[in-house]
C-alpha cells in the first residue's frame, strides 16, 4: 500500500488538538498540526464550551494539514452535550458544558415521570447526571423557549461535521452517550421521549462509523467513531487475552468490548453502561471520575501561586507513604470543578483517616483511591457478563502515568499494558482508513498498534497490602 495520511481532530476536556497520521499499512506515523485549549467559559452563571473558538482552531489545523494531501478528515469529541439548530440551521445558544449545575434535580424529575428500571431498559445507559437526557429535561422543566424553535438536535461532534460538511446526521457512538438511544430497537428511544416531553421531531438519522459524510475544501470527512472512548477502544492493542480497557483521562472509562448489549437486573443494579463501538459492537463500561480531580488539585495550588507539573505531582506522590488514606473518587462533590484539595482533606477526616496535608500526599491518596476504582468496576463487569479478565489495556493520556499503571496492576491483581497515549487519534484515524479501504479489516488494524514501541507492561506487586486497602475502599462506599 502506498503511504496515505488522514486528519485526525481530537478535542478533548482540556484541549484539543488536529493531527496528522501517516500509514503505509505496516505502520504508523503521527504528527501533530496544531494544538489548543478548550476553555469553558461561564455566562451570566451557566457554564458552556467555547464552540466558536474551538471551530476557529479547527480550520487552522485543516488548514496546514492540506500540505499533505490528506485523503480525509474525522473529528471526535466528548459525549453527551449537544446544540440545538433552528429550521435555517443556525446554532440556538451556545453549547452547554456537561458540569454545568443544570442537570441538579433532574434525575427526580425524570424518575417521577418514567421509573428508573424503564429508562434503564429503553436505554441501557447508566445513571449520571451529566448525561443528555438530564441537560434536555432540564430544558422541559424551564419551558425553554429554545425546544420550540429547535429543528434539529445534533450532538458535539454532529454539529462540528455538520460545519464542515452541511450534514445534519448524529453518529451512532456519540448517539449512544445521551441516554436517548434504544439499543434494543436500533433508535433514538421515541417512547422514552414521549414519556418526557421531549421533542422527537429534532432527532436526526443516525449513521454509523466509518460513513462518508461529505466534503470540506476539498477533503472527504468521514464520521470515525465520533465518541471519544469509541475511538480509544478501537485502538486498543487487543491480542487473544481476555481483556479489559481503561480510556484514561479527565474522565477513566473501565470497560469490555462485547457483541451485544448486556441489559438486564445485574447490570442495572451495577449502574453500568452500554455505549456503542465500532464493527456493531458495544462498549460494557462503567464511567470513572479519572483524572480529573488532579487536575482540579493542580489548577487550586496554582490559583495558590504553587505551580506544579503533572510530572512534578506524580514524583511528589512516589515519595509519600502508601495506602495511608482513601477517598470515593465518584463522590459527586468532585463533579464540580472547585477546591478538590480542600474536598479531599475534608472527606478524609469526616471518614477518620489520616489527612494528607503535603501535594504529595495527596495526589497518592487519589491515584490510589482512582486504582481502586478500578478494581471495584472492573470486577462489576466480570460479574455481569460473566468475563475473566487476563490483562488490562490502559489507553490514552492518562496512560503516560507510569506510578498510577502500576497502581492499577497491583490494585487489580492484573498485568497492564499501557499505551497508545494517542489513542483517540489513532483510533480516529483507522476508522478512516478501514473506510477509506486502506485496511482489511479491524484485526489488522490493531496489530499496527501493538507494533509501536511506546507500549509499556506493568506486573502486579505487593498484593496483600493492596487487598487490605481494597476492603477499606469498599468499606468507604456502604458507610
Amino acid at each position: 500500500m502506498a503511504r496515505q495520511t488522514v486528519l485526525a481532530i481530537d478535542l478533548g476536556a482540556e484541549s484539543g488538538r488536529v493531527m496528522a497520521v501517516h500509514s503505509d499499512g505496516a505502520s504508523l506515523e503521527l504528527e501533530e498540526l496544531h494544538r489548543f485549549v478548550n476553555t469553558p467559559v461561564t455566562v451570566r452563571g451557566t457554564l458552556h464550551w467555547d464552540f466558536l473558538r474551538l471551530w476557529r482552531d479547527i480550520q487552522i489545523g485543516v488548514e496546514m494539514g492540506k500540505a499533505h494531501q490528506p485523503a480525509s478528515l474525522g473529528v471526535d469529541t466528548w459525549g453527551v452535550d449537544f446544540g440545538l439548530l433552528d429550521s435555517q440551521g443556525a446554532l440556538i445558544g451556545n453549547p452547554v458544558h456537561y458540569r454545568d449545575r443544570r442537570t441538579e434535580g433532574m434525575m427526580e424529575a425524570v424518575f417521577a415521570r418514567v421509573p428508573r428500571a424503564e429508562v434503564f431498559e429503553q436505554t441501557g445507559i447508566q445513571f449520571i447526571s451529566i448525561n443528555t437526557l438530564y441537560q434536555l429535561m432540564s430544558l422541559v422543566e424551564q419551558h425553554s423557549s429554545q425546544l420550540d424553535i429547535a429543528a434539529t438536535f445534533l450532538t458535539a461532534p454532529d454539529l462540528l461535521n455538520y460545519w464542515l460538511t452541511g450534514e445534519r446526521v448524529c453518529e451512532f457512538t456519540n448517539a449512544t452517550t445521551t441516554q436517548l438511544y434504544n439499543p434494543r430497537r436500533g433508535g433514538w428511544a421515541a417512547d422514552l421521549m414521549q414519556q418526557l416531553n421531549i421533542p422527537t421531531h429534532i432527532f436526526p438519522e443516525i449513521v454509523p462509523p466509518g460513513t462518508r459524510l461529505g466534503e470540506h475544501n476539498g477533503v472527504t470527512v468521514i464520521a470515525p467513531a465520533c465518541h471519544d472512548t469509541g475511538s480509544a477502544v478501537a485502538a486498543v492493542p487487543a491480542g487473544s487475552n481476555p481483556y479489559a480497557y481503561i480510556s484514561s483521562g479527565t474522565w477513566s472509562l473501565v470497560g469490555l468490548e462485547v457483541d451485544e448489549p448486556v441489559i438486564n437486573a445485574a447490570a442495572l443494579e451495577a449502574n453500568l453502561t452500554n455505549e456503542g463501538g465500532i464493527n456493531d459492537t458495544y462498549r460494557l463500561l462503567k464511567n470513572v471520575m479519572g483524572l480529573w480531580i488532579m487536575q482540579q488539585c493542580r489548577q487550586s495550588w496554582a490559583a495558590a501561586g504553587k505551580e506544579y507539573s503533572y510530572g512534578e505531582l506524580v514524583s511528589l506522590a512516589r515519595q509519600a507513604p502508601p495506602l495511608r488514606s482513601l477517598v470515593l473518587v465518584d463522590d459527586e462533590a468532585f463533579l464540580s470543578p472547585g477546591d478538590h484539595p480542600a474536598l479531599v482533606r475534608r472527606l478524609c477526616e469526616r471518614s477518620g483517616q489520616p489527612v494528607p496535608e503535603n501535594p504529595g500526599a495527596l495526589v497518592r491518596a487519589v491515584l490510589e483511591s482512582l486504582a481502586l476504582a478500578y478494581r471495584c468496576v472492573l470486577e462489576l463487569l466480570q460479574s455481569v457478563a460473566n468475563y475473566r479478565v487476563e490483562v488490562v489495556h490502559i489507553v490514552g493520556g492518562g496512560s503516560q502515568n507510569e506510578l498510577l499503571n502500576q497502581m492499577t496492576a497491583d490494585a487489580t491483581g492484573r498485568s497492564v499494558l499501557a499505551g497508545p497515549v494517542e489513542a483517540t487519534v489513532i483510533g480516529n484515524a483507522l476508522v478512516q482508513l478501514l473506510a477509506l479501504g486502506e485496511l482489511d479489516g479491524l484485526q489488522q488494524a490493531r496489530q499496527l498498534v501493538a507494533t509501536m514501541e511506546e507500549l509499556r507492561r506493568y506486573e502486579p506487586q505487593n498484593r496483600a497490602a493492596w487487598d487490605e486497602a481494597y476492603e477499606r475502599y469498599r468499606e468507604l462506599e456502604t458507610s
